[in-house]
C-alpha cells in the first residue's frame, strides 16, 4: 500500500498534582499542529476514570510530516515544559491502518 497515511497515539500521564498544568501545556500544542504541512488529525483526550492519562490521536499524510511535527520550534518547547508535570516519559507508538 503506498501514500498510506500515518497514525499516532501518544500516551502521556500526568503527576497527581499536575494535572491541570499538564493539561494546558498539551492545549497549547493543538492549534499550531493542525496547521501543519500533513496534519490529518490531531486529537487530545482525557480518561474519563483517570483524570491523569492523556492520548493524543493522530493521523499524519507520512513519516517526513510527523518527524517535521516532532521537531517543530512549538512541539520542542512543549516537550521542555513536560519536566515536573508527567508521571513517566510519553509512550508515542506508530500505526498503520489494517482495516
Amino acid at each position: 500500500m503506498t501514500n498510506q497515511t500515518i497514525r499516532v497515539v501518544a500516551r502521556i500521564v500526568a503527576l497527581p498534582d499536575k494535572v491541570e498544568a499538564l493539561k494546558a501545556v498539551l492545549l497549547e500544542l493543538i492549534a499550531p499542529t493542525r496547521q501543519e504541512a500533513g496534519a490529518i488529525r490531531y486529537e487530545l483526550l482525557q480518561n474519563q476514570s483517570d483524570p491523569t492519562d492523556f492520548t493524543f490521536v493522530e493521523e499524519w499524510s507520512s513519516n517526513e510530516a510527523l518527524d517535521a511535527h516532532l521537531a517543530s520550534p512549538h512541539l520542542q518547547t512543549g516537550i521542555t515544559k513536560l519536566d515536573g508535570l508527567v508521571a513517566a516519559p510519553p509512550d508515542i507508538r506508530r500505526y498503520h491502518l489494517l482495516a
